[in-house]
């Protein structure tokens, strides 16, 4: 299972390539997936109608893996230790970590600077 990131998620919207096609590569094969976390992200960060149009559009055609109990404690011990080595991430970059370990999936994501501090995280990028 391959779950989409934020940033991938928005550069297919806007038809940034190599996103747009691997995204729609990865959604026609049945292989994408995405979190409540991106979907927050993305919704929030729409600017108007039509973008949130595009957004629900894109969100409705991918299946959206929730945050749950599992990917709580899983985020919460990636904080803990990298807060330990004096580094952070953003709070959505955790819980998106939380998620696709918890699940044994690969995060997509062209930001691969926070998330590669990640030890357990798998990872592909464009």
């Amino acid at each position: 299972m391959i779950v989409a990131d934020t940033d991938v998620l928005i550069d297919a919207l806007r038809g940034r390539e190599p996103a747009a096609s691997r995204i729609s590569r990865e959604m026609a094969d049945g292989n994408l997936v995405t979190t409540a976390i991106t979907a927050f992200e993305l919704r929030s960060g729409a600017k108007g109608a039509k973008e949130l149009a595009a957004v629900e559009a894109l969100l409705g055609a991918l299946p959206m893996l929730p945050f749950s109990d599992r990917s709580s404690q899983v985020a919460s011990a990636c904080r803990r230790e990298l807060e330990a080595k004096g580094q952070t991430i953003g709070m959505g970059d955790y819980l998106i970590a939380g998620i696709c370990i918890s699940r044994a999936a690969t995060l997509l994501t062209r930001n691969r600077r926070h998330f590669e501090r990640i030890s357990r995280l798998r990872l592909d990028s464009l």
